[in-house]
C-alpha cells in the first residue's frame, strides 16, 4: 500500500501513474506472418511472400530507446530473416544494444527461420530518431518484405522542427512480373547481370504511366497550407532513384534515424538502403501534381530499368465550388538518368543537426585506419558455359575477397560457442593489389578475385576510419556500402583516386552527416568513421542486392570490452536451427 498525505496525494497518484504509464509504453509487442498473398500488378497477378498479407508490410513505430518485440512466424514455402535497420552510435551515457542475436542476415548472425516455424526477435532502439526500415535478409525474399520503422522523439521531447500536421510512409521499390526466385536463380545460373525489373513503385504501386496501373495509382490527400513530414524510404533491390513533387519544395530534415540540418531542394537521391525524412508544406493552388522517382545510373554498361513510378498528391478541395482536376497532373523535373553531378550535390548537401539537444561525436583520434576497394569482377566459366561474351561469371568484391557466406551455420553462432572452420580472420585492411584503382584499359588478372569468408576483428572502444575506393574493373558504377550494428559519420568522398595526404584535409569534421548507407560515387571514394563500440558481428555489404549476392560483403566482429555492458548479450533461449 502506498501511503500519501492530504496535501498532496492527488499529485503523488498522478505522478505515479505517468511513471506506469511511460514505463508500460517502453516495449511494444508485434505479431508477424510470413505468408505468399496474391497480388496484381501490370495486367498480371503472382503470388508475393508478405508479411500479414501486406505490400508495403506493416509499420513498427517507437519511440526513442524504446525495446519492441516481433514474433515472426512463417508460414511461407521458404526460408526467412528479418533485419531492422537500427544501428548503433556511440554517444556518450547511451546504452549499448549488444544485441546481434535479431539482426537478421542469414547464416551471417542467424539460421534462417524454416516454414511452420516461429522466431521472436528483440529490437533495441538506442539513438536512431526519425524513419529507418526492415526487411528480409535472405536470398532476394525483400523485393515484397519490407516496411517502414517510425521512430518518434522520447516521450514528452519534441521535433527539432514544427510539428507536421501528418506523418506519410513513401516507399520506394521495385516489381517484376516474374516471381523474384526465379529471377535470382536465373542470374545465379547464367552468371550473367539480373533481369531488370519491369516497374519501379511508389508504397507497392507502379503509377498510372505503366499498363493496367491507373486506378490503383497510390494519392496522397492533403489539406492546403499544412506542413506533411514524408518518411521516405529506398527498399528497391537495385535502384538508386531521383525523387520529386511537381511544383514543390521539400525540406530534408533528417537521414537514416539522424537529424540533419533543414535543406530545401527540388529534388533528391535516395539509394537502396537509405531513408530521408522530408517536410511537405502545400502552398499550391488546389489541384494535382505527381510525385515520381526514377533511376539514377551512372554506367550504360549494366542494364536498369528506366522507367518512370508515379503517385498522385491531390489537394482536397475547398467550398462547394466544385472544380474538374487537370486529367494530366503536371510531372516533377526529375535529373537525367546519368547526373552523377546532381546525385551527388544532393548528398553533400546533407549535414548533420549539430546541436545542444543533438550533439554529435565525430572521431578524431583514429586507431584503425583502413581502405577498402569495391569492385565488379569476374570469374572464368568451364566450357564457356556462362553468360557474358568471354565465356566468365560476373562477381564482385572487397579487397579483393569474393564473399561467401556459410551454409551450415551461422557466424555469431560459430564465435559465440567458438566453433572453428565457419570463418576465418585476417580480412585485408587494404587492397592486396594496389594499382590505378581508376584508370582505363586495366589488365583483365585483375578482374579475378579469390572467394573467401574471411572477417575483420576489431577491439573493443577501436576508433575507425574506413575508405570505400570504387574501382574500374569489369563495369564502374556507385555503390550504396551499408555497415549493420552501427551509424557512422560520413567525413569525405570525392572522384578519382583516394590521396591519404591530400584528401583528408578536405574532411568535414565540423557537421558530416550520420548514416547507415553510404553512396560510393562511381570511379571515386567516400570516407566514413565511426566508434566500434557495438560488440558482436555486423555484416558490411553493398545494398544493390545483386552486388551482395555476387559477393561485394565482409563480416566485422568487434569483441566485448571490459566492463558488462560492453560485453555481448546471451542469445535468446531459442534460436532458429540451422
Amino acid at each position: 500500500m502506498i501511503k500519501v498525505g492530504k496535501t498532496n496525494s492527488a499529485l503523488q497518484i498522478l505522478s505515479l501513474l505517468l511513471v506506469f504509464l511511460i514505463h508500460s509504453q517502453a516495449s511494444t509487442h508485434y505479431n508477424w506472418v510470413v505468408k505468399e498473398a496474391t497480388y496484381t500488378r501490370l495486367c498480371s497477378t503472382k503470388k508475393i511472400l508478405t508479411v500479414n498479407g501486406k505490400f508495403p508490410g506493416p509499420v513498427l513505430q517507437a519511440h526513442k530507446g524504446d525495446t519492441i518485440y516481433v514474433n515472426v512466424h512463417n508460414k511461407g514455402s521458404h526460408n526467412i530473416t528479418i533485419h531492422c535497420f537500427c544501428n548503433f552510435v556511440a554517444r556518450h551515457g547511451v546504452k549499448q544494444p549488444r544485441n546481434p542475436w535479431s539482426d537478421g542476415p542469414e547464416y551471417i548472425t542467424q539460421c534462417p527461420i524454416q516454414p511452420g516455424d516461429q522466431f521472436k526477435q528483440t529490437i533495441i532502439f538506442s539513438n536512431e530518431e526519425g524513419t529507418i526500415w526492415w526487411h528480409a535478409h535472405n536470398d532476394w525474399a525483400r523485393a515484397t518484405v519490407h516496411g517502414a520503422i517510425f521512430v518518434y522523439p522520447k516521450r514528452g521531447a519534441g521535433y527539432p522542427f514544427p510539428k507536421p500536421h501528418e506523418q506519410v510512409q513513401i516507399i520506394l521499390g521495385q516489381w517484376w512480373r516474374r516471381d523474384v526466385r526465379e529471377v535470382l536463380e536465373e542470374f545465379i545460373r547464367t552468371g550473367g547481370p539480373p533481369n531488370v525489373s519491369d516497374a519501379h513503385t511508389i508504397n507497392g504501386q507502379p503509377g498510372d504511366l505503366y499498363p493496367c496501373s491507373k486506378s490503383e495509382t497510390f494519392k496522397l490527400l492533403v489539406d492546403q497550407n499544412k506542413t506533411y513530414l514524408l518518411r521516405i524510404v529506398n527498399a528497391a533491390m537495385n535502384t538508386i532513384f531521383f525523387y520529386s513533387i511537381a511544383n514543390h519544395n521539400l525540406t530534408v530534415v533528417g537521414v537514416d534515424g539522424s537529424y540533419t540540418k533543414p535543406v530545401t531542394t527540388d529534388y533528391m537521391t535516395i539509394s537502396p538502403g537509405q531513408t530521408v525524412d522530408a517536410v511537405l508544406i502545400t502552398n499550391q493552388q488546389v489541384g494535382q501534381y505527381y510525385m515520381a522517382a526514377r533511376a539514377y545510373s551512372s554506367t550504360l554498361l549494366i542494364p536498369f530499368d528506366n522507367t518512370t513510378t508515379t503517385a498522385i498528391v491531390e489537394y482536397k478541395k475547398i467550398g462547394n465550388n466544385f472544380t474538374p482536376f487537370s486529367s494530366t497532373p503536371p510531372l516533377p523535373h526529375l535529373p537525367y538518368y546519368n547526373d552523377t553531378n546532381a546525385a551527388f550535390t544532393f548528398y553533400d548537401s546533407l549535414k548533420s543537426l549539430a546541436n545542444e539537444h543533438h550533439p554529435i561525436d565525430v572521431p578524431i583520434k583514429i586507431t584503425n585506419r583502413l581502405v577498402f576497394a569495391v569492385s565488379i569482377n569476374t570469374f572464368p566459366c568451364s566450357n564457356n558455359s556462362c553468360a557474358e561474351s568471354n565465356g566468365t561469371r560476373l562477381a564482385a568484391s572487397m579487397n579483393n575477397i569474393s564473399f561467401v557466406s556459410p551454409k551450415t551455420i551461422d557466424i555469431l553462432e560459430a564465435y559465440y560457442y567458438h566453433i572453428h572452420g565457419i570463418y576465418k580472420k585476417g580480412f585485408p585492411d587494404f587492397p592486396p593489389l594496389v594499382f590505378n584503382f581508376t584508370g582505363e584499359n586495366l589488365p583483365l588478372f585483375l578482374r579475378v578475385p579469390k572467394r573467401g569468408t574471411k572477417v575483420r576483428v576489431f577491439k573493443y572502444g577501436s576508433i575507425v576510419e574506413l575508405v570505400f575506393q570504387g574501382t574500374n574493373l569489369g563495369a564502374p558504377i556507385d555503390h550504396p556500402i551499408h555497415l549493420h550494428g552501427f551509424s557512422f559519420y560520413i567525413v569525405g568522398w570525392g572522384f578519382g583516386n583516394f590521396d591519404k595526404d591530400k584528401d583528408p584535409l578536405n574532411y568535414n569534421l565540423i557537421d558530416p552527416p550520420l548514416r547507415n548507407t553510404v553512396a560510393v560515387p562511381i570511379s571515386g571514394w567516400a570516407a566514413i568513421r565511426f566508434h566500434a563500440n557495438n560488440p558482436g558481428v555486423w555484416f558490411l555489404h553493398c545494398h544493390l542486392e545483386h552486388h551482395l549476392t555476387w559477393g561485394m560483403n565482409t563480416v566485422f566482429i568487434v569483441k566485448d570490452g571490459k566492463n558488462k555492458k560492453e560485453r555481448l548479450l546471451p542469445p535468446p533461449p531459442r534460436m532458429p536451427p540451422c
